[in-house]
């Protein structure tokens, strides 16, 4: 794998031109998909307005704490928004209700929302066969903790979820579970799980894979070395990819602002790249970004053959969502002692200890490949009883009901 890219500047760079080059190669292009297999319900449209919306502003939280020497952001609000709703689906009371707000679920019956979710998802995955979109969820549980076997329920038949009970006493459980995540996103993620504390219950966790073909693909000769102006006023050479691209999106947004949108395949998945006007950053566009602003931009998309220039790169990128969550509004879930999860556990301090997310993201002349997974630990404030026996002790052997002792004796070196 190529060492992180570390010359974006928030995102991707376009440079568009309404001049001709050199014809584009690649394979022949599939059909045009000009319509979904079936109508989206009212609720399901809600849910991706709404599960945007979420993105939007997580994407804003997270970039905006970023350290100073991480430049990049690359978030996946469906893999975020499908964990925390797998772990909403055990939520009650206000824990529930703030969790739903953020989610941007207000208004929205629960069983709805998880139903749409399992709907979106057979959406996704047989959408475009030019395509590869993979889904996938999964929860993991400590072996012989109590929890509501409803709820388990609810996870396999609305997000087709893996339900699986594991001994997290065994140093090989986070290997299971990190295999799982590399199966499930071809690769690209390896693991998601450092290491299992014995507070620990209860992993949620959600896989997105996508990997497109360019409808329209670059020239491999045409890439050459370019200029990237960082916005401390540096500039470095990268490579850029440039060619005469058919069917993109394009659209001025006003005040210098430029948008465009490069299909993959039969053109219902593409990469939308927005520029911020001169004199503005990154940052800029960032602030404006909500569910309004986003429909605009997208309802201002013109199809047209332009020149793009944009780099080739691979990066990774991983956080943790605690605090960006929080800021938005989840605060109960986070908490032992305010935290409502009856609906999954009957243990009363059940609460999310963490929500991380790692992802992946390669752009060249053939395509796109992104893969993500996230994490929704839930844990407990008190483990249950154990013994971990790693220094000289006493053994006996006993009869239990006469209390006999048959054999006892020290053990100070077990080699």
């Amino acid at each position: 794998m190529a060492p992180n890219t570390r010359l974006l500047v928030g995102g991707l760079v376009l440079m568009v031109l309404n001049t001709a080059c050199d014809d584009p190669v690649g394979p022949s292009k599939p059909d045009p998909i000009t319509e979904l297999p079936r109508a989206l319900t009212a609720t399901e449209q809600t849910v991706i307005a709404r599960s945007n919306s979420f993105g939007f502003d997580l994407l804003e939280a997270v970039d905006e704490a970023r350290e100073s020497e991480e430049p990049n952001t690359i978030l996946s609000p469906l893999s975020a928004s499908m964990a925390l709703g797998m772990a909403m689906e055990g939520a009650d009371g206000e824990t529930f209700a703030e969790m739903q707000t953020v989610l941007g679920f207000q208004g929205v019956d629960r069983a709805e929302i998880t139903a749409s979710y399992g709907g979106l998802m057979d959406l996704l995955l047989n959408l475009d066969p030019a395509v590869e979109v993979e889904v996938a969820n999964s929860a993991w549980s400590r072996q012989g903790f109590p929890f509501t076997s409803g709820y388990f329920d609810a996870l396999t038949q609305s997000f087709f979820a893996l339900v699986r009970e594991l001994d997290f006493s065994d140093p090989g459980a986070k290997d299971v579970i990190n295999q799982w995540v590399n199966d499930q996103t071809n690769g690209r993620i390896d693991s998601i799980i450092d290491a299992i504390s014995p507070l620990d219950i209860l992993f949620l966790i959600n896989t997105v894979y996508f990997k497109g073909d360019w409808t329209t693909q670059f020239k491999k000769s045409a890439t050459q070395p370019g200029s990237f102006f960082l916005e401390n006023g540096s500039t470095v050479s990268v490579p850029m990819m440039s060619g005469d691209i058919e069917d993109v999106g394009f659209a001025h947004l006003g005040a210098g602002r430029t948008i465009a949108e490069l299909p993959y395949g039969g053109q219902a998945f593409g990469l939308v790249v927005a520029l911020p006007a001169p004199g503005e950053t990154v940052d800029d566009l960032v602030g404006d970004l909500d569910e309004g602003a986003w429909n605009a931009w997208m309802d201002s998309l013109h199809p047209a053959k332009v020149m793009v220039r944009m780099p080739k790169f691979e990066l990774e990128w991983e956080s943790l969502l605690n605090d960006a969550l929080k800021s938005l509004g989840m605060q109960k879930a986070f908490s032992a002692l305010e935290a409502n999860f009856s609906r999954m556990t009957p243990a009363p301090d059940a609460h999310i200890s963490a929500v991380k997310q790692k992802t992946y993201m390669r752009v060249d002349e053939e395509g796109t490949e992104a893969a993500a997974a996230t994490s929704v630990t839930v844990g407990v404030t008190s483990a249950p009883p154990g013994i971990v026996v790693d220094r000289p002790y006493l053994l006996a052997i006993r009869e239990r009901l006469s209390g006999t002792v048959l054999f006892v004796g020290v053990v100070r070196d077990p080699r």
